[in-house]
């Protein structure tokens, strides 16, 4: 990658590594359709009046069917689903289906001949699978198929999420479509938030997590989001999902107080090396190397 590339990677992994913290800390008080909602709504509200002034809305109307679909396979399903699964399941569960979102991503690309992948790359990906496994522990249950269900719907909307991004709205006004897209969404969820809405006063801790997590950690993470999937495509973005356990992890244990564990040692450097790999470009073969048979025989014979 670029070193523009790396810049826009540390900075949405550190944007989708943080949601964990927050997101546990509103959960306690706010339930998770709500926060859903809550995140949606404060970023469609943060972004519209840039939109509205920067006319980025106006060329979405003839591609409004693949913003609702990256809306309902990027946000709606997968906000609601992780959060129902995270009720049911722990969070080596949850971190390790997620993890699988660049391994369902490059078998997508793959499939759709939009992206190669090499013995390094291949390689990388499992790598970092690897270092993800080892970070979120080996406490792994799925007897709950239901919530596993949901995770996988989650995994699998996830990786499709970037590839609607990069091959169907390329050329598009990101700001206008990440509008779009959460205002879609906060419609979605808005009829739903009277029956989960809260019977008491949430505290103002509850309420900044929710300020951040639509501020930061949507708003501000969709648009890094987008540049990154310009940048290096949508194959090596999803690679984020590796380093954010690790991000969750060490500010689990310095905010929370949470242990850190052996798998931390070992899996991030783990994720680290795997992510190298899996993202770096190859590089063309010299012109000379496509040069075969007949015409490499006539050269050497002139």
């Amino acid at each position: 990658m670029t070193r523009r590339g790396w810049i826009l990677f540390a900075a949405l992994s550190l944007f989708w590594g943080i949601p964990y913290l927050f997101i546990r800390v509103a959960v306690a008080e706010i339930d998770p359709l709500l926060l859903a909602f809550g995140r949606t709504f404060l970023g469609a509200l943060l972004l519209l009046p840039f939109a509205l002034r920067q006319g980025a809305l106006r060329p979405l109307l003839k591609h409004w069917r693949w913003i609702l679909l990256l809306t309902v396979v990027e946000i709606v399903v997968p906000w609601f689903m992780l959060g129902t699964a995270e009720t049911r399941l722990n969070s080596s569960t949850t971190g390790l289906f997620i993890a699988v979102v660049p391994l369902i991503a490059a078998i997508l690309l793959r499939i759709l001949g939009h992206d190669h992948f090499d013995a390094r790359r291949i390689a990388g990906l499992l790598l970092g699978f690897a270092g993800a496994a080892v970070l979120v522990g080996l406490d792994v249950h799925i007897d709950d198929l239901l919530a596993v269900g949901a995770l996988g719907l989650v995994t699998i909307g996830y990786a499709i999420g970037p590839i609607i991004i990069s091959r169907k709205l390329d050329g598009l006004p990101p700001l206008g479509v990440i509008t779009a897209s959460l205002s879609l969404a906060a419609l979605v969820y808005a009829p739903f938030t009277p029956l989960v809405w809260p019977d008491r006063m949430v505290s103002a801790q509850a309420i900044v997590s929710v300020v951040v997590l639509a501020v930061v950690c949507t708003a501000g993470a969709f648009l890094v989001m987008f540049a990154l999937i310009k940048e290096v495509g949508p194959s090596r973005m999803t690679f984020i999902t590796y380093i954010n356990p690790a991000i969750a992890i060490v500010l689990g244990a310095v905010v929370l107080s949470e242990p850190l564990t052996i798998g931390l040692a070992i899996g991030f450097p783990l994720v680290i090396i795997g992510s190298i790999l899996g993202t770096w470009k190859s590089k063309p073969p010299p012109p000379e190397a496509a040069v075969t048979g007949p015409e490499l025989t006539e050269e050497r014979g002139s």
